[in-house]
C-alpha cells in the first residue's frame, strides 16, 4: 500500500481576499446556474433598497447593457470615499475587496437592512471579469475599475456632480457561471416587489438589447401589492384593510383582503426579505386574526353561544395578506432567511393587528359581516369534509392495506426506485401496462377529466372517484392527514396525449398537486412525460421520433444532407418527405395509437424518454396562472386564450 502524503502545514491552503469566493462561489450565492447569476444583481439592488429603507434613496435602476454588462444605480448617499482606518484603503475599495465589510453591523450606517452579512458587493466583484464603481458624493464623481476582484488602480476623481448615489457596472465571469444571460422577467419581478414593499421608492429597468423600459412606483405600497395578488379574483369587498404602526423600534405594516377563493395567500417579509416559511411575525398575525374575528362574531351574535369557535383555518380561507416588519436586528433561521426568529415580533404584530382590525370591523359592519359569514361557511364545509373523510375512512377507501383496483403496481417496495405513471384513459393504460418495467414502474389509468379542484372544497373532492384513487395510490393522505413520509413513489409522471385534451388533463392534475400536495412538487417528485409528436419511417422500416415540429424539420434536413453526401440523387422539386427518403411521416394524436413496444421505446424507457420536472420557481406566479386558467373568472381565461391562440399550429378537433 502506497504511503499517503504527510499531513503538515503545507496541506493547509490559505485563501486570501476574495479567493474563497472564486474557489467556492456556491457558498456565497447558492450556485453558478441562473439563480446564482441573478443573485449578483440582487446583492447590489438590495444595497440601494437598504438606502431607501434608511430614508436616503428614492430610486434604484437596473440596466442590461448591450455588451453583456449590468449597471445598477441608486441615488442614495454614495459609498464613503475616505480612507478606512482599519484597511488603510479607501472605503469604496474596502467594501469591494474585503468580505464582511459593510455598514450593517451596528456602526450606525443603517437602522434596518435586508442583509447583515456584508459579503454582497465584494462577492459580485470577485465573480466578475471586470467591474466599475462610480460614487457621486461631496460634489465629486469618484471612479475605480476592477478585474476579477482586484483593483486596477486607486479610487480617483473624474468629475463634478450635484447629485449623490452609487453606480456599479459588472460583467459576470463566463468561466464561473453556466450562463451569463439574464432573464428580463426575473429582474422585473424583483424590482416590482421592491417597489411594492418600499413606499416612496421608484424602481426602473432598461434592456439595451431589446429597447425595453419599465418603471415601478406604487403609492399604496403593500395595499397595492394585495390588490395585485387578488387580480382576477372575486373580492369580498373592494376595500383593503391596512395598518402601519411603530412599536418601540419595530415598524409593523399589514394589508389584507378576502376573496371567494378556498385557499389562503399570506406573504410575510422582514426588512423586505421574503420569508416563505413565515416566522414569529406570521405566528402573531394568525393568532390575532383568529381571536379578533371570533370575538367580533360572538359580540355581534353571528356566532351562537353553543357553537364552537371558528378555527384559524376557517378565518383564513380566501384571505390574501402581506405582513411587513422592519426591525434593527433581524434573526433569521438559517442562511436562506426563510423564517424570522425574533421572539418579540410575535407580540408586536399581534398587538397591532388586534387593535386596528378590531377598530376596522367595528367601523365597517357590512364588511365584517361578510368576513364572518365566509368563515362560518368555511367552518361548515370543514365539518362536511371531515364527515366525508371519516365516512371514506370507515369504508377503507383512503386507509388500510388495499390499493386501488385500477392501479397496476410495481414489484419494488423502495420508493426511491419506484415510479408512478398517471395515464389518460384505459387504452393508453393498457399499452403502458404491457410495455412497462413492472419492477419499478406502476401504472394508474384515470378515466376522463379529473375534478377541477380550484373550484372544489375537500368534501366534493372526496366524493370524486378519480381523486380518491389518486390519493390512495400515492399513500400520503390529504389535508390534515397529509404525510410525505408515506409517499410510495419518488417519481410521479403525468403521461397524457400531446393534444388539447391531454394538456387540459395535465393542467387539472397540476392544479390538484399545487393546491393540495405542494410538498410533492417542492420535493422534485412530479414530472410530465413528453411523448413524441411524429414518427418518421425510412428505408428498411427504420424509425425515428421527433418531439416537436422543429425537431421533425431538423431530422428531415439531416436525412436529406446525408443522402446527398452519399451521392444519392435528390430532386429539389420533390416534397421534403421524398427528398429525405422517408416512406411515411405519422403525427401521433394520442398515446393509444402506440403499441406497448413503441410506448416503452419513446416515452417510458429511462434511457430514451424525455421527462420535464415540474418546478415551482415562483409560487405567486403559479397561484395567478392557476386562478386564471382554472378559476371562476371567465374573462381572464378568454383573454388568455385570445392572446395565445396565434401560437397554436396544430389543433386537434
Amino acid at each position: 500500500m502506497a504511503k499517503s502524503k504527510d499531513y503538515d502545514s503545507g496541506s493547509i491552503q490559505v485563501l486570501e481576499g476574495l479567493e474563497p469566493v472564486r474557489k467556492r462561489p456556491g457558498m456565497y450565492i447558492g450556485g453558478t446556474g441562473v439563480e446564482g447569476l441573478h443573485h449578483l444583481v440582487w446583492e447590489i439592488v438590495d444595497n440601494g433598497i437598504d438606502e431607501a429603507l434608511a430614508g436616503h434613496a428614492t430610486e434604484v435602476s437596473v440596466k442590461l447593457q448591450a455588451d453583456g454588462g449590468v449597471t445598477v444605480t441608486d441615488n442614495g448617499r454614495g459609498i464613503p470615499t475616505d480612507v478606512h482606518p482599519k484597511t488603510g484603503k479607501s472605503t469604496v475599495e474596502t467594501v469591494l475587496t474585503v468580505l464582511h465589510a459593510g455598514g450593517k453591523f451596528g456602526g450606525g450606517g443603517y437602522k434596518v437592512s435586508g442583509g447583515l452579512h456584508g459579503v454582497g458587493v465584494s462577492v459580485v466583484n470577485a465573480l466578475s471579469t471586470k467591474l466599475r464603481v462610480q460614487v457621486l458624493r461631496d460634489g465629486k464623481v469618484f471612479e475605480q475599475d476592477y478585474e476579477r476582484g482586484a483593483p486596477k488602480g486607486d479610487l480617483k476623481v473624474v468629475g463634478k456632480t450635484d447629485g449623490t448615489g452609487t453606480v456599479i457596472t459588472f460583467y459576470p465571469d463566463e468561466t464561473i457561471f453556466e450562463t451569463v444571460k439574464f432573464n428580463q422577467e426575473t429582474i422585473l419581478d424583483r424590482l416590482r416587489h421592491a417597489a411594492y414593499l418600499t413606499k416612496g421608492i421608484r424602481t426602473n429597468f432598461e434592456d439595451e438589447n431589446t429597447g425595453t423600459r419599465y418603471g415601478f412606483y406604487f403609492e399604496g405600497g403593500i395595499q397595492s401589492y394585495v390588490k395585485h395578488l387578488n387580480y382576477g379574483k372575486d373580492v369580498v369587498d373592494d376595500d383593503v384593510f391596512y395598518v402601519d404602526k411603530q412599536v418601540d423600534e419595530v415598524q409593523v405594516e399589514i394589508a389584507l383582503q378576502y376573496t371567494d377563493a378556498f385557499n389562503e395567500s399570506i406573504r410575510a417579509f422582514a426588512n423586505n426579505v421574503f420569508n416563505p416559511d413565515g416566522g414569529t411575525h406570521m405566528t402573531g398575525f394568525r393568532a390575532a386574526l383568529t381571536r379578533v374575528i371570533n370575538d367580533y362574531a360572538r359580540k355581534n351574535g353571528l356566532l351562537k353561544e353553543k357553537e364552537e369557535n371558528l378555527s384559524g383555518e376557517d378565518t383564513r380561507e380566501g384571505l390574501t395578506a402581506v405582513i411587513l416588519v422592519k426591525l434593527p436586528d433581524p434573526q433569521f433561521e438559517g442562511q436562506t432567511k426563510n423564517k424570522l426568529g425574533n421572539p418579540e415580533i410575535r407580540g408586536y404584530v399581534e398587538q397591532v393587528l388586534s387593535e386596528y382590525l378590531n377598530y376596522y370591523l367595528e367601523e365597517h359592519p357590512a364588511i365584517a359581516k361578510k368576513i364572518v359569514g365566509k368563515a362560518l361557511l368555511a367552518a361548515r364545509a370543514r365539518k362536511a369534509a371531515r364527515a366525508a373523510r371519516e365516512n371514506i375512512i370507515r369504508k377503507g377507501v383512503l386507509e388500510g392495506s388495499g390499493l386501488p383496483g385500477k392501479l397496476a403496481d410495481c414489484s419494488s417496495r423502495d420508493p426511491s426506485t419506484s415510479e408512478l405513471y398517471i395515464v389518460e384513459g384505459d387504452s393508453a393504460g393498457g399499452s403502458a401496462k404491457s410495455g412497462r418495467d413492472s419492477k419499478t414502474q406502476a401504472i394508474l389509468p384515470l378515466r376522463g377529466k379529473v375534478l377541477n379542484v380550484e373550484r372544489a372544497r375537500l368534501d366534493k373532492m372526496l366524493a370524486n372517484n378519480e381523486i380518491v384513487t389518486l390519493i390512495k395510490a400515492l399513500g400520503v393522505g390529504i389535508e390534515e392527514q397529509f404525510d410525505m413520509s408515506g409517499l410510495r413513489y419518488h417519481r410521479i409522471i403525468i403521461m397524457t396525449d400531446a393534444d388539447v385534451d391531454g394538456s387540459h388533463i395535465s393542467t387539472l392534475l397540476l392544479t390538484f398537486f399545487f393546491r393540495h400536495m405542494r410538498p410533492v412538487i417542492d420535493g422534485g417528485h412530479l414530472y410530465l412525460a413528453k411523448p413524441p409528436l411524429y414518427l418518421l419511417k425510412g428505408a428498411s422500416n427504420k424509425r425515428q421520433y421527433a418531439y416537436s415540429d422543429a425537431e421533425r424539420d431538423k431530422l428531415i434536413d439531416a436525412l436529406i444532407a446525408d443522402r446527398k453526401e452519399r451521392g444519392t440523387k435528390v430532386n429539389s422539386d420533390d416534397d421534403r418527405k421524398k427528398q429525405a427518403g422517408l416512406s411515411d411521416i405519422q403525427r401521433y394524436k394520442g398515446l393509444g395509437e402506440m403499441d406497448a413496444e413503441q410506448l416503452w421505446e419513446t416515452t417510458m424507457n429511462p434511457e430514451n424518454r424525455v421527462l420535464i420536472q415540474v418546478r415551482l420557481e415562483d409560487a405567486e406566479k403559479a397561484d395567478a396562472i392557476f386562478n386564471k386558467l382554472m378559476g371562476t373568472e371567465v374573462d381572464l381565461r378568454k383573454n388568455f386564450i385570445q392572446t395565445h391562440a396565434k401560437f397554436v399550429k396544430d389543433l386537434d378537433v
